[in-house]
Protein backbone atom coordinates (compact mmCIF):
# COMPACT_ATOMS: atom_id res chain seq x y z
CA UNK A 1 0.00 0.00 0.00
CA UNK A 2 1.87 2.81 -1.18
CA UNK A 3 -0.76 5.54 -0.15
CA UNK A 4 -1.19 4.11 3.57
CA UNK A 5 -1.25 6.79 6.17
CA UNK A 6 -2.41 6.36 9.90
CA UNK A 7 -3.47 9.04 11.45
CA UNK A 8 -5.77 10.18 14.60
CA UNK A 9 -9.49 9.41 14.16
CA UNK A 10 -12.30 12.33 13.91
CA UNK A 11 -15.91 13.22 14.29
CA UNK A 12 -16.35 13.12 10.76
CA UNK A 13 -14.80 9.51 10.30
CA UNK A 14 -18.16 8.10 12.61
CA UNK A 15 -20.02 6.56 9.78
CA UNK A 16 -16.95 4.56 7.97
CA UNK A 17 -15.88 3.58 11.50
CA UNK A 18 -18.98 2.14 12.30
CA UNK A 19 -19.42 0.35 9.40
CA UNK A 20 -15.69 -0.84 9.84
CA UNK A 21 -17.14 -1.79 13.81
CA UNK A 22 -20.10 -3.77 11.86
CA UNK A 23 -17.57 -5.88 10.40
CA UNK A 24 -16.05 -7.04 12.90
CA UNK A 25 -18.79 -8.32 14.38
CA UNK A 26 -19.99 -5.25 16.34
CA UNK A 27 -24.01 -3.85 16.42
CA UNK A 28 -24.83 -2.03 13.60
CA UNK A 29 -25.79 1.61 13.92
CA UNK A 30 -29.25 1.91 12.84
CA UNK A 31 -31.38 4.98 12.35
CA UNK A 32 -32.78 4.85 15.47
CA UNK A 33 -29.46 4.05 17.45
CA UNK A 34 -27.22 6.53 14.70
CA UNK A 35 -27.39 10.11 16.71
CA UNK A 36 -26.81 8.19 20.28
CA UNK A 37 -23.71 6.20 18.69
CA UNK A 38 -22.69 9.38 16.75
CA UNK A 39 -22.14 11.77 20.09
CA UNK A 40 -20.77 8.31 22.11
CA UNK A 41 -18.03 8.04 18.67
CA UNK A 42 -17.29 11.87 19.43
CA UNK A 43 -16.73 11.65 23.31
CA UNK A 44 -14.64 8.80 22.47
CA UNK A 45 -12.49 10.58 19.84
CA UNK A 46 -11.79 13.63 22.34
CA UNK A 47 -11.39 11.47 25.57
CA UNK A 48 -7.70 11.58 26.55
CA UNK A 49 -7.77 8.15 28.13
CA UNK A 50 -8.16 7.18 24.92
CA UNK A 51 -6.31 7.57 21.09
CA UNK A 52 -8.51 6.95 18.48
CA UNK A 53 -6.45 5.52 15.26
CA UNK A 54 -7.75 5.36 11.27
CA UNK A 55 -5.49 3.85 8.86
CA UNK A 56 -6.18 5.33 4.91
CA UNK A 57 -5.45 4.45 1.72
CA UNK A 58 -5.36 6.88 -1.13
CA UNK A 59 -7.27 8.86 1.55
CA UNK A 60 -9.96 6.40 1.87
CA UNK A 61 -10.61 5.09 5.28
CA UNK A 62 -9.88 1.10 5.05
CA UNK A 63 -8.90 0.40 9.14
CA UNK A 64 -10.16 1.38 12.84
CA UNK A 65 -8.01 0.99 15.71
CA UNK A 66 -9.11 2.07 19.28
CA UNK A 67 -6.74 2.59 21.85
CA UNK A 68 -7.45 3.10 25.34
CA UNK A 69 -5.28 3.52 28.40
CA UNK A 70 -6.54 2.72 31.73
CA UNK A 71 -5.24 2.78 35.27
CA UNK A 72 -3.99 -0.99 36.87
CA UNK A 73 -4.25 -1.18 40.47
CA UNK A 74 -0.50 -3.34 40.89
CA UNK A 75 1.11 -0.50 38.49
CA UNK A 76 2.32 2.73 38.74
CA UNK A 77 1.63 3.39 35.25
CA UNK A 78 -1.18 2.84 32.60
CA UNK A 79 -2.19 0.27 30.23
CA UNK A 80 -2.48 0.68 27.15
CA UNK A 81 -5.35 -1.51 25.52
CA UNK A 82 -7.05 -2.35 22.10
CA UNK A 83 -10.37 -3.63 22.47
CA UNK A 84 -11.00 -2.94 18.41
CA UNK A 85 -8.75 -3.29 15.80
CA UNK A 86 -10.09 -4.04 12.26
CA UNK A 87 -9.34 -3.92 8.44
CA UNK A 88 -12.28 -3.92 5.82
CA UNK A 89 -12.07 -7.25 3.79
CA UNK A 90 -10.40 -6.00 0.94
CA UNK A 91 -7.82 -4.32 2.05
CA UNK A 92 -6.65 -6.71 4.45
CA UNK A 93 -3.02 -8.43 4.18
CA UNK A 94 -1.64 -5.35 2.97
CA UNK A 95 0.21 -3.42 6.03
CA UNK A 96 -2.65 -1.80 7.68
CA UNK A 97 -3.04 -3.78 10.63
CA UNK A 98 0.51 -3.81 10.88
CA UNK A 99 0.56 -0.03 10.77
CA UNK A 100 -1.86 0.47 12.98
CA UNK A 101 -0.26 -1.68 15.94
CA UNK A 102 3.02 -0.10 15.83
CA UNK A 103 1.69 3.58 15.79
CA UNK A 104 -0.72 2.36 19.00
CA UNK A 105 2.87 0.96 20.46
CA UNK A 106 4.79 4.01 19.85
CA UNK A 107 2.07 6.43 21.52
CA UNK A 108 1.61 3.60 23.97
CA UNK A 109 5.23 4.58 24.95
CA UNK A 110 5.45 8.28 24.59
CA UNK A 111 2.20 8.25 27.37
CA UNK A 112 4.48 5.66 29.53
CA UNK A 113 2.70 2.55 29.33
CA UNK A 114 3.72 -0.57 30.85
CA UNK A 115 1.95 -3.05 28.68
CA UNK A 116 -0.24 -3.16 25.26
CA UNK A 117 -3.00 -6.04 25.41
CA UNK A 118 -4.94 -6.62 22.08
CA UNK A 119 -8.70 -8.09 22.66
CA UNK A 120 -9.50 -10.59 20.06
CA UNK A 121 -12.18 -13.09 19.16
CA UNK A 122 -11.44 -16.51 18.73
CA UNK A 123 -11.98 -17.10 15.07
CA UNK A 124 -9.77 -14.32 13.93
CA UNK A 125 -6.88 -16.80 13.81
CA UNK A 126 -5.31 -14.86 10.79
CA UNK A 127 -4.99 -11.82 12.68
CA UNK A 128 -3.73 -13.65 15.78
CA UNK A 129 -0.62 -14.82 13.48
CA UNK A 130 -0.29 -11.13 12.67
CA UNK A 131 -0.44 -10.28 16.11
CA UNK A 132 2.19 -12.61 17.20
CA UNK A 133 4.48 -11.36 14.28
CA UNK A 134 4.29 -8.54 16.01
CA UNK A 135 5.84 -9.72 19.36
CA UNK A 136 2.26 -10.52 21.31
CA UNK A 137 1.92 -13.16 23.49
CA UNK A 138 -1.55 -14.88 23.94
CA UNK A 139 -2.13 -14.41 27.58
CA UNK A 140 -5.19 -15.98 28.38
CA UNK A 141 -9.09 -16.15 28.17
CA UNK A 142 -11.88 -13.22 28.00
CA UNK A 143 -15.22 -13.82 29.43
CA UNK A 144 -18.01 -12.23 29.08
CA UNK A 145 -22.07 -11.65 29.79
CA UNK A 146 -24.61 -9.33 28.49
CA UNK A 147 -26.30 -7.63 30.44
CA UNK A 148 -29.00 -6.12 28.33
Amino acid sequence: MSGLRVREAVAEDFLVVAELLAELGRAEVTAETREQCRRLYGEQVADLHACHLVAEDAGTVIAFCALHFRGRLNYPSRDAWIPDLIVTAAARRRGAARALIEAAERIARERGCWQLTLESGYGRAEAHLLYAACGMADKGKYFGKRLT
